[in-house]
This record gives C-alpha cells, sequence and structure tokens, in this order.
C-alpha cells in the first residue's frame, strides 16, 4: 500500500494506538502540524528495510560472480588516494 493519508499531530497523538494498528496491517500516514508534512509513519519492514535487502543480495550475486581482490594491502590502497 503505497498512498499516505494525512493525519494531524494531535489526532495522531490522541489516537496512536489505533493507528499503530492501521500501520501494522500496511496503512501509512503523513503526521503534519499545523497543515505541513513533518513525518511519516509507516510500517517497519517496508521501503528502508525492503532497500537494505536488495542491496545485501546485489552484493552476495556481486561477490559470487568475482574472485576475490590478492596480493594487495587495504593500507596502500587507502594511501594511494591520499594527496
Amino acid at each position: 500500500m503505497s498512498i499516505h493519508e494525512e493525519v494531524g499531530a494531535y489526532e495522531a497523538k490522541t489516537h496512536l494506538p489505533a493507528y499503530l494498528r492501521k500501520v501494522e496491517a500496511g496503512a501509512r500516514f503523513i503526521i503534519t502540524q499545523r497543515g505541513r508534512p513533518v513525518a511519516e509513519l509507516i510500517p517497519v519492514d517496508s521501503d528502508a528495510r525492503r532497500e537494505a535487502g536488495v542491496a545485501a543480495r546485489q552484493m552476495r550475486e556481486f561477490m559470487c560472480k568475482h574472485a576475490p581482490v590478492s596480493g594487495v594491502e587495504v593500507k596502500s590502497l587507502l594511501e594511494e588516494g591520499r594527496d
């Protein structure tokens, strides 16, 4: 579910348990103060965690396709990049 419903900060605070149940079910909310968006209330297993999972999978795939680098010290690579 990607539709965000706007809710005022006072409303969100007053009825937080109800909003948390909705978020747990997949709902997303934009919290506003005086009509200005200030925060998002989204499920934990959403965008950031999904992106981290995709990045980890891509890194594993890369590591499986490429042989490890040998004969090079990290310290020398770091020093090489310094001016």
